[in-house]
């Protein structure tokens, strides 16, 4: 009896090594938008051959990508197998910033991504339904994304991080077509200090999430990352930072992801 047991053992083992992980795209219905949407999901090798339930990490694209730019430019199934995790990658639009718009009611990627797709991840697959096995984490437009529905969504999010993240909305008011989702800087002051990270800071004080802040020192937002870290020392708000060689680059994100997805692993462990 052992024998068999042993060798049914090998035999899983070798299944898992040649087919790995899954990467599968999927399709995600908005009621908010009243649309589709194409999201990535990866599998680690063992979900078909076991009953286990899995943390969740949450990553989003920058400004002008989609669903598949972290599955097109890096491993992501190495993580996946590696760590026992389930990474999904959902689609935030061309611009959406990852904002709930006033002015675009076709932008609606705050509902959809803190929401939505969160609910359709739990109901469709073996994920463990708690915050503390959720992490969202992305780049640029992403990491800004990451953090802010940290903020909006503390009870869905346990852990978040930024890779060279937009978090003063108030460096684009002339950029990435910001403006046509929340109207000018000049008319609605108020709005991009509503939707941005840098004037909500404060709320991570309450929350108890695990933080993460990365960016490049040759990076077009390292000063405003590096004020973000200085004024999370002030509020005494825990997190780790980050600061490297390095500019607004895939180069630079691709490692950056090794070290985000190994903190949001200790996360999970520590919960």
């Amino acid at each position: 009896m052992k024998i068999k047991i042993f060798t049914l053992i090998i035999f899983l083992t070798f299944l898992r090594g040649l087919f790995g992980a899954v990467q599968k795209t999927i399709i995600i219905h908005s009621e908010s938008m009243e649309r589709d949407i194409p999201c990535v999901i990866i599998l680690p090798d063992n979900y078909d051959i076991t009953d286990n339930q899995y943390a969740v990490i949450y990553l989003l694209h920058g400004y002008s990508g989609n669903y598949k730019n972290w599955s097109d430019k890096s491993d992501l199934g190495k993580y996946a197998d590696t760590y026992n995790i389930i990474i999904v990658c959902p689609d935030g639009g061309y611009n959406s910033w990852y904002l709930d718009s006033p002015m675009d009611l076709n932008c609606q990627y705050k509902t959809y991504v803190g929401k939505e797709v969160v609910q359709y991840i739990d109901q469709n697959y073996r994920t463990i339904v708690h915050r503390n096995s959720r992490a969202i984490t992305g780049l640029s437009m992403g990491g800004h994304g990451a953090l802010y529905l940290a903020l909006e969504f503390p009870d869905i999010f346990g852990a978040a991080g930024s890779m060279s993240g937009v978090v003063d909305l108030k460096l684009t008011t002339k950029k990435y077509e910001l403006s046509e989702k929340i109207g000018s800087f000049e008319q609605f002051p108020e709005r991009w200090n509503q939707f941005s990270v840098m004037s909500n800071v404060h709320k991570f004080k309450y929350s108890n999430t695990r933080l993460m802040i990365d960016c490049g020192i040759d990076d077009v937002f390292f000063e405003s990352n590096r004020f973000l870290h200085k004024t999370l020392l002030e509020l005494n708000i825990p997190h780790d930072y980050s600061e490297k060689p390095g500019g607004h680059s895939w180069e630079y994100w691709i490692n950056a992801l090794n070290f985000q997805i190994l903190f949001f692993i200790h996360s999970f462990k520590q919960n």
